[in-house]
């Protein structure tokens, strides 16, 4: 797990041929929100299939951009995912760094219901006041969750009020204070970047998107249901794109608040991981065989 941009992927591949050379296949499952989309493949860095080594791949393009990408979903899927890996006899390695969703499958969650009238008159009132009306509803209401919230994430705004009004508590959508992990033998491995190091990393990555094809990408998508879909036209880069493609932002304007969004969302990646317990935290170019020494395997 880390920010993005970090080098997961690669260390992921690297760590499962470490576990292979000493007797224990791996496979990966994946944790990114985004790279569960089909199509999705610029904007979210996601792997080539010629490049992942052979080595199997989980939840990755099992979605339509239509669809909507629920943690509690995930959750079920990836555990499942976990599952059969096991029963294979082989390890799982989880990466990515959607961090409620690598923490619904590390840790002991459980998600409170939907509900889905109520979540389509709460959208239809964001979509005519705007997040700032419904945060004021929610701060009044659970002061303690707005706080931690981004008051301009109407999605997430909506999915807490929709939980306090069928009387459930929205701080079970948080890390615990003393989380329990849902496997005993998970081993945590963390990728860290300095930050002065990440930034102009993740600011070429953007510059890089552009120049490899997103706009054709989103535009493609767009002919799919891009627009249609709660979830997916909302991710860091596409909702950019489809600005530009509708001709509300220039190029430069579209790749520069892509490049501000990115650095902030890193951010915020590193605090809510920095607060995991028992993580090895490790460079990029860090020697997988010795992270397996270090698990015991």
């Amino acid at each position: 797990m880390g920010a993005t941009g970090t080098g997961k992927t690669a260390l992921s591949l690297d760590l499962a041929e470490a576990l292979t050379a000493v007797g224990t296949p791996a496979e990966i499952v994946n944790a990114d929100a985004m790279q569960l989309y089909r199509g999705m493949d610029i904007g979210t860095a996601k792997l080539p299939e010629t490049e992942r080594r052979g080595i199997p791949h989980h939840l990755l393009d099992v979605l339509e951009v239509t669809d909507d990408a629920a943690v509690a979903w995930y959750q079920r899927e990836a555990r499942a995912a976990v599952d059969a890996v096991f029963a294979r006899g082989a390890d799982a390695v989880l990466v990515g760094g959607s961090g409620l969703y690598v923490s619904g499958v590390l840790y002991d969650f459980r998600f409170p219901p939907r509900d889905d009238a109520l979540r389509a008159e709460l959208e239809a009132d964001l979509d005519t006041h705007g997040p700032a009306v419904l945060y004021a509803r929610l701060r009044e209401a659970d002061p303690a969750t707005a706080a931690r919230m981004d008051p301009r994430n109407g999605r997430r705004i909506v999915r807490a009020l929709e939980v306090l009004a069928q009387g459930e508590s929205t701080h079970q959508a948080a890390l615990p204070d003393a989380p329990v992990l849902w496997h005993p033998d998970t081993r945590i491995v963390g990728v860290h970047v300095d930050r002065a190091e990440l930034v102009p990393r993740l600011d070429a990555r953007v510059e890089r998107m552009w120049q490899d094809g997103l706009l054709d990408e989103v535009e493609r998508l767009r002919r799919a249901g891009l627009e249609r879909g709660t979830t997916a036209p909302r991710a860091i880069g596409y909702a950019q794109a489809l600005a530009q493609l509708r001709g509300e932002l220039g190029r430069n304007e579209a790749i520069g608040q892509t490049q501000a969004l990115t650095r902030r969302y890193a951010r915020r990646q590193v605090s809510w991981f920095r607060r995991y317990a028992d993580v090895r935290w490790v460079a990029p170019e860090t020697d997988a065989a010795g992270l397996v020494d270090l698990s015991g395997q």
